[in-house]
């Protein structure tokens, strides 16, 4: 492909990108980005989001029970029977459990400011991976959360796994398929230079661009000749004052939601890397024998400028 075209192609896969994310993770910013004169894209270029998860998915939240305490004492989640892929057969009670886990928003600030997380089901183009690495983690306690994360910021900057470092690929082999992996090469983006970036996205508004720029940004690093966690974490994560987003909902820290399945579940992150996990299961209620499967879930912020996060049945241990 001459440079004349690989950049008309890089200029479209963007714009695709700009459309679909904008819709996906912020709302009425996919009308904001129409406004700008984004041209109709060719069917093949208007994918999914890797991970699509956002505010509009979190409508099981119940302002009813904020600051409400279960009657009951609290139990370790990691004491009830466990399913194969580490989900855990919940039994009627109150149980807790520090969680692991992930950053699936770079580009945005972490959780605080007593902002509140709801449940909402996993969702985007590359869901089964995504639950693949959580689930099959759980079984391989050598595999560091650091490495973890990493492959997951690899899935949702669309990083082409062939250039992933020999460790990384090592890992993804050990908790992803072929099959899968294969699949995730073939959404990946190309590489864009600074200048090319500016090309493809000078004219999209905040907040999307800085997700926009975190992900090419990570593209670029995963692609390089070294990787620091640390250096992607400042990439992954914005400093200073956190606005309040588009679309975002008040949300208090508090705040249960009520799962489909029967159960109430409540997060209460301590940075993007750790969150509490409650349960409540009603005596006799549809919950009880429910299989809670964290690598399902997704805590959405209320205020959509904050990260939303995967979660993990492995226990975080400092």
């Amino acid at each position: 492909m001459n440079r004349r075209n690989f950049l008309a192609s890089s200029a479209f896969a963007g714009l695709a990108l700009t459309h679909t994310a904008a819709q996906a993770q912020f709302g009425n910013l996919g009308d904001v980005v129409k406004g700008l004169g984004t041209p109709k894209l060719p069917k093949f270029l208007r994918g999914a989001d890797p991970v699509s998860t956002n505010i509009k998915d979190a409508v099981f939240g119940d302002p009813s029970k904020d600051g409400w305490k279960p009657p009951a004492k609290v139990g370790n989640l990691t004491a009830l029977a466990r399913t194969s892929t580490g989900g855990f057969t919940l039994a009627a009670g109150y149980y807790r459990m520090t969680a692991q886990s992930y950053c699936l928003h770079a580009g945005t600030h972490g959780p605080g400011g007593g902002d509140g997380y709801l449940y909402a089901p996993l969702k985007g183009s590359a869901r089964e991976a995504v639950a693949s690495i959580l689930q099959n983690s759980v079984a391989k306690p050598e595999i560091t959360q650091h490495d973890i994360q990493l492959l997951l910021w690899a899935i949702v900057s669309r990083s082409k796994f062939e250039d992933l470092n020999s460790n990384l690929k090592f890992v993804a082999g050990q908790l992803l398929t072929p099959k899968q992996i294969a699949s995730l090469n073939r959404s990946a983006l190309s590489v864009l230079t600074s200048s090319e970036f500016q090309r493809v996205v000078g004219g999209v508004p905040e907040p999307l661009r800085s997700v926009m720029e975190a992900e090419s940004r990570m593209r670029s690093m995963f692609s390089g000749p070294a990787l620091a966690y640390q250096d992607m974490e400042r990439v992954a994560m914005l400093a200073g004052a956190v606005p309040v987003g588009p679309g975002s909902v008040d949300t208090p820290a508090t705040r249960w939601s009520r799962h489909p399945d029967g159960y109430r579940v409540r997060y209460i992150p301590s940075g993007y890397s750790q969150t509490l996990v409650e349960i409540w299961v009603e005596p006799a209620d549809a919950g009880v024998g429910a299989i809670y499967d964290p690598a399902q879930h997704v805590a959405v912020p209320g205020n959509t400028s904050r990260q939303r996060l995967a979660l993990s049945g492995r226990e975080y241990r400092r």
